[in-house]
């Protein structure tokens, strides 16, 4: 059972901001209704590569497992006439349409809650709805270089870059499901639902950090640092032997170390090196001093006497590498549901685990009928509504 268990979501989301967050509270125990427009979640094509079985790329599989579902056109009003019966019994109803839509189709937070006054809402938008850019479509990508994520992030010296997986849709899932749990947790306390707000920009812009923390604080405005961290050194990539290793001295202790595990401990003493500060403010030397000892060693045994002797440091692996650790299976960061394979909910619960196994991610209109017929409508309605597509079923 688990913490969410009793629980249930109507998920309208598509893409990956939203279902990121519905499948992790799925994972713990919430009945996730996944509710697709008739074109089905965008994502499904997303590829290659395909599940033929689900008919839906990898993309879709990664973030949609513990969900039942169905599809319905909220166009219609007898899909929006639906989505009202499935509310009845509902507690939560999350959807990242562009901001607006909802109250076009007259089924915004106004309008339910009056009906509704126990349901919790959220919605994932680009921008909200305020400011000059209020109301418009966002694209995590786009975001990124909008909300500065993308100006210090590449080689140092580069150009701007995207960072390698949508991190800002990603938070942004990660946020939605957090004021999702305090929404929950004030609804026990008060009996009301409420409306959370939630949008891509925001979200990119709280984890700028600590960028925006630094250009706030001095005035200067951050640049590319590559590998190296703005605050911190040594904090960078080294190559060795057989692979790069990120080395990570975050304090003048763990400086000490690394230069006794290199055979150099006096350099601890250097009055270029002595402190944080002073690192960061010879950096060539520093590195001058550092990477010709490192690419002496093998790159794994380096990492492993840096971390055993107190200094965090660790290879960079490629994703093949990453799932294969020992590391990932021990801790048990693998799952597979009947040859479905992806990876786990990493919230460990000492009393209510997450269960990342329960469901396949589901094909378009899954269950459609079943879910229909669980709020009360007969078969005759049901077929209707597939008729009239307002309700739309798979059809394998």
């Amino acid at each position: 059972m688990g913490a969410l268990d009793g629980i249930k979501v109507i998920d309208l989301t598509r893409v990956l901001g939203g279902p990121f967050c519905t499948q992790w509270l799925g994972d713990h125990g919430a009945e996730v209704i996944k509710v697709e427009p008739p074109q089905g979640d965008d994502v499904r094509k997303w590829g290659p590569p395909f599940d033929e079985e689900i008919g839906a790329a990898s993309y879709f599989l990664g973030v949609n497992r513990n969900k039942r579902g169905m599809a319905l056109d909220l166009r219609q009003q007898a899909g929006r006439e639906v989505l009202f019966r499935l509310l009845e019994r509902a507690d939560v109803l999350i959807e990242n349409f562009k901001a607006g839509s909802m109250e076009k189709w007259g089924i915004g937070y106004d309008v339910l809650k009056e009906q509704f006054p126990r349901l919790i809402h959220a919605s994932i938008t680009g921008f909200g709805k305020e400011g000059p850019m209020g109301g418009l479509p966002g694209y995590d990508a786009v975001i990124q270089a909008q909300a500065g994520l993308m100006s210090i992030n590449g080689q140092a010296g580069g150009t701007p870059t995207r960072i390698g997986i949508s991190l800002v849709d990603i938070a942004t899932g990660m946020a939605a499901a957090f004021a999702i749990a305090m929404a929950l947790h004030d609804r026990h306390k008060t009996g009301l639902g409420q409306h959370i707000d939630t949008s891509l920009y925001d979200s990119a812009l709280s984890i700028l950090y600590p960028h925006y923390a630094n250009y706030l604080l001095s005035g200067k405005i951050p640049t590319i640092y590559g590998n190296q961290h703005p605050n911190l050194a040594p904090y960078d990539t080294y190559p060795t032997k057989t692979c790069d290793i990120y080395v990570a001295g975050g304090n003048d202790s763990q400086f000490r170390k690394i230069c006794a595990v290199l055979g150099v401990p006096e350099a601890a003493d250097d009055p270029r090196f002595k402190t944080n500060s002073d690192r960061i403010q010879h950096q060539p030397e520093l590195r001058g001093l550092l990477a010709p000892l490192m690419v002496e060693w093998e790159g794994e045994k380096l990492a492993y006497e840096l971390m055993h002797a107190g200094a965090p440091a660790g290879p960079v692996l490629n994703t093949a590498q990453v799932l294969a650790a020992e590391q990932t299976l021990a801790r048990d960061m693998l799952v597979e549901i009947d040859g479905f394979k992806s990876v786990a909910n990493p919230i460990k619960m000492s009393r209510t685990p997450p269960d990342s196994q329960r469901r396949k991610p589901p094909r378009f209109g899954q269950e459609t009928r079943t879910i229909l017929a669980e709020h009360g409508y007969d078969a005759d309605e049901i077929e209707a509504l597939i008729t009239q597509g307002a309700a739309l079923a798979d059809k394998t």
